[in-house]
């Protein structure tokens, strides 16, 4: 086995529920670029380094890696057939089931929904005070999910997915014991979770039944409406209680995810007062129609994904003994592709921890090398919805308001369930409201070049805060 730290299974499994990233990356210079660490209800991991050996097991059988095992601690909460929690023919099964709905243009059909829903939250921003934005993107990105995933329309049950979602998607640590053990949710102390899922269940089984009774199914664009109306070759189609599991396992990794990335984006924006004014510049011209302003608000997505990403690692647990790294890996062990290893590397990204979305401008990025959303037939589903909210999020964030720069440190990574989120929940102030009625023609005749940096812009080291 790849060496790692001797120190106990229980005091690795604590500095990793509390510095994740901290504790990993100081593994990494100590040991190298393969190494192993021992984590309670997770077994021995093998960290991975390096993109070569992140590529052998991306492009690996997946009778061999198996995603599905190492999620299995969500199956509590996702259920058992969930696209995470599956393996095997049953999980390609799946995924091309799945596949649709989340295709480019797909998801394009979606950008003035998600538009909306961000304009109309933004309005209730505070002005000239602080206040952490987090909240507010995961009420963004839930109301996207519920209205263009969910396609809930009626008003009554809206209300309630919106009251009934946070409380279970926000469970603490001490509630998640009984997701990785639902035999817990039985026990009195666990009972409440047991409930949460079922008033869940409840709404989301109803518009399952409703989404099969609705005579104008074949029209809706909806997600869960394409997912009613996929088949397999053979006329299969998902029963409600496969259909209910992909709508939680959307909610669960599309929800919190998204709205993280976001947050940290503004919180990383703030930071680099010359970034933010490109930014601002290039939503004005997305807005125009300018497709260089989206360019550059994906560069920011990008580099967000990169700098801060929201998950550090993937998990493949291994069915039989592979040779991976110069060594041979026995069965049951689970190999850990680091994202945030690879992305904080000086040899894929020069000065590695500064913020700069123009390293992202035309760029071909490599799958084992920009990797915010895994890899191989595991990669995620969501992951051109999710790019896509981001850059319209964005583009409504700062063509509707001058938000306040910061030259106070910037926030620490905050261990939450698996996601990593700003310690103060991106902390932002809004300067004022700006005048968003029209765009300036000069801005929509603006040559593509003008929304974004230089190439001698780009070079310049930054004085604010990292």
């Amino acid at each position: 086995m790849p060496p790692g730290p001797a120190l106990p299974r229980s005091v690795q499994t604590a500095l990793i529920l509390r510095y994740w990233p901290r504790f990993v990356a100081a593994c990494r210079r100590r040991y190298g670029k393969v190494f192993t660490l021992r984590i309670a209800s997770l077994g021995t991991l093998v960290y991975l380094d390096d993109p070569a050996d992140i590529k052998v097991v991306f492009a690996g059988d997946p009778g061999i890696y198996h995603a599905g095992e190492a999620n299995s601690m969500l199956a509590g909460l996702l259920g058992d057939s969930s696209v995470l929690v599956i393996d095997d023919d049953l999980h390609r099964d799946r995924r091309h089931l799945m596949m649709a709905p989340f295709g480019r243009d797909a998801v394009a059909r979606q950008a003035g929904v998600m538009a909306e829903i961000a304009a109309a939250n933004i309005a209730r921003w505070p002005i000239g005070t602080e206040f952490p934005v987090a909240p507010r993107m995961s009420e963004i990105t839930l109301e996207v999910i519920l209205r263009t995933v969910i396609g809930a329309t009626d008003s009554a049950r809206l209300a309630s997915l919106r009251e009934v979602m946070p409380r279970l998607l926000n469970l603490g640590s001490w509630a998640s014991l009984a997701i990785a053990n639902p035999d817990l949710q039985r026990r009195r102390p666990w009972r409440y979770v047991r409930r949460r899922i079922e008033e869940a269940d409840r709404l989301l089984f109803a518009e399952i039944a409703d989404r099969r009774a609705d005579p104008k199914l074949a029209e809706r664009t909806d997600v869960l409406a394409m997912l009613v109306r996929a088949s397999h070759d053979d006329g299969r189609t998902m029963t409600d209680s496969e259909l209910r599991d992909q709508l939680m396992t959307l909610l669960t990794a599309g929800h919190d995810t998204t709205a993280t990335a976001l947050s940290w984006a503004l919180e990383r924006l703030l930071r680099h007062p010359d970034k933010l004014d490109k930014a601002v510049r290039a939503a004005d011209a997305s807005a125009a129609g300018d497709p260089a302003g989206d360019e550059y608000l994906d560069a920011i997505a990008k580099e967000t994904l990169r700098v801060r990403p929201v998950v550090f690692d993937v998990g493949r647990v291994l069915t039989r003994p592979v040779e991976l790294a110069g060594y041979r890996l026995p069965a049951g062990v689970m190999v850990a592709p680091g994202i945030g290893l690879v992305h904080s590397s000086p040899e894929q990204y020069p000065n590695p921890d500064r913020f700069d979305p123009d390293r992202m401008l035309g760029a071909t990025l490599g799958p084992t090398t920009w990797l915010p959303f895994g890899g191989g037939n595991r990669r995620c589903l969501g992951a051109t919805f999710a790019m896509a909210e981001m850059r319209v999020v964005l583009r409504e964030v700062l063509r509707r308001v001058e938000l306040r720069t910061s030259t106070a440190k910037g926030e620490r990574q905050k261990v939450k369930h698996v996601v990593l989120v700003p310690h103060r929940g991106a902390r932002i102030s809004v300067r004022a409201v700006r005048d968003t009625v029209t765009a300036s023609p000069a801005v929509a005749q603006m040559p593509s070049c003008c929304p974004i940096a230089t190439s001698n812009e780009a070079s310049s080291t930054s004085s604010t805060p990292t």
